[in-house]
């Protein structure tokens, strides 16, 4: 074979051979392209299964197209919809607070009112009638029966001098400022009926401290801030310029349990309401009586106004 003959075949052979290169490649591309059509139409149909579309109950995917794949963005904890009826959660909550707190509001209210209303009408009359004298008969001390006896005497005559003129009815400007003192709303009831008598007779309205701490004595006799009541029910009286009408709370809560918080003081300001009266004797009674049951107490806690009442009178 001559070296052109060779030449031709060379090149002959090297056309077919390039020629034959792309068949493979074009048969490799058609076949790639006939994969990703059919897994894209997979992949449509699953997302018409699992995401409906706007007329059915799910929401669309996150992810639905080229443009959002190469999104970096992280996808968000909650929708808009979640947001929306947490916040009204939350409304609603503060609306039932905000009801509840009205409705407390307005009862205080209404018993406020009711209170008032009747103070027009019993405002005159004495509850001294149902202080105790008889329930004082029996308690004296081991150590001084005849002083005992003369106290418990004491309020022989005190119902029947405590006798009132009927009084008129509150002004409206008394019944405002009434109005503006709050009656504590806690979990102990009791405590708060006393609390608003003394928030009553600290802003001296004696007759209307005297009316509360009297529905508090008589509602709550058990209670632990009873002998405060009393006692406060017997200076609201004194403070109010009647010491007839407050000698028997005094010697009923000193006589009802000699150990209570407010014994002593009843029993130091019945001689106060006896130097009131003019009544020197039995003020010098119930302050031997002071002396000898808290020796320590009038030596200390009590120790001003014990002295200041012995120079008031001259005792044997």
């Amino acid at each position: 074979m001559s070296s052109r003959t060779g030449r031709a075949l060379l090149g002959v052979l090297a056309i077919v051979s390039v020629g034959a290169v792309p068949a493979p490649a074009l048969a490799q591309d058609g076949s790639a392209e006939a994969r990703l059509r059919k897994l894209e139409a997979e992949v449509r149909a699953l997302q018409r299964t699992v995401f409906p579309g706007p007329e059915g109950r799910f929401f669309q995917p996150e992810i639905t197209g080229p443009a959002q794949q190469g999104s970096t963005a992280a996808a968000p904890s909650t929708t808009a919809v979640t947001d929306i009826l947490a916040r009204l959660d939350a409304l609603e909550g503060q609306i039932q607070s905000l009801t509840a707190q009205t409705e407390n509001n307005t009862n205080a209210l209404g018993q406020l009112e009711s209170r008032l209303a009747a103070l027009e009408v019993t405002r005159g009359a004495a509850p001294a009638t149902g202080a105790p004298a008889a329930d004082a008969t029996g308690n004296g001390s081991g150590n001084g029966g005849a002083a005992q006896e003369n106290l418990s005497a004491m309020t022989g005559g005190a119902s029947s001098a405590g006798a009132q003129q009927p009084a008129t009815g509150p002004t409206a400007a008394r019944l405002a400022a009434v109005q503006e003192i709050a009656k504590p709303q806690t979990d102990d009831p009791g405590d708060d009926e006393y609390s608003y008598g003394y928030r009553l007779w600290n802003a001296g309205f004696y007759p209307e401290a005297q009316q509360q701490l009297t529905l508090f004595v008589e509602k709550y006799p058990d209670h632990w801030r009873t002998t405060y009541g009393r006692n406060l029910l017997g200076r609201a009286y004194l403070d109010a310029g009647k010491p007839a009408e407050a000698a028997p709370w005094f010697l009923r809560n000193y006589q009802a349990d000699k150990q209570a918080a407010r014994a002593p003081d009843s029993l130091l300001y019945l001689a106060e309401a006896m130097i009131a009266s003019n009544d020197t004797s039995r003020a010098c009674i119930a302050l031997a009586e002071f002396a000898e049951t808290y020796p320590a107490i009038a030596a200390g806690r009590l120790s001003d106004q014990y002295e200041a009442n012995r120079r008031k009178v001259t005792c044997n």
